[in-house]
């Protein structure tokens, strides 16, 4: 088989794999009740695992992260989190500042030229 059939066909294999687990969500998705105590367990779970990640990265980071400063990764997360609730809830505000906060530590601490 020449590598060109190979590679459409492990494209193919993928793309159905993908769709066809897509296309039964969607035939599912209309019979769940997203008020139930099942998908109020699966949401706690999501965000547990979210929170679990976030106090990783802060707390215990790898590579270039762990160069910086603990400080400098709370402070960012504090700034982060205030401007989340003070722009009603918004996620790309709070981003933002807490990338602005943490660069600009950066730049203070002399780590970022």
């Amino acid at each position: 088989m020449p590598a060109a059939a190979e590679i459409g066909l492990a494209i193919a294999a993928c793309g159905l794999a993908t769709y066809l687990w897509r296309g039964l969500g969607v035939l599912l998705s209309g019979r769940l009740d997203p008020k139930s105590a099942m998908f109020e367990w699966v949401s706690c779970v999501a965000y547990a695992l979210v929170a679990g990640l976030i106090a990783r990265i802060i707390v215990a980071p790898s590579g270039l992260l762990a160069e910086t400063a603990l400080a400098d990764r709370l402070l960012a997360c504090a700034a982060a989190l205030l401007a989340y609730h003070l722009a009603r809830r918004n996620m790309f505000a709070g981003m933002v500042c807490g990338l602005a906060v943490f660069i600009g530590a950066g730049y203070i601490r002399g780590l970022i030229a």
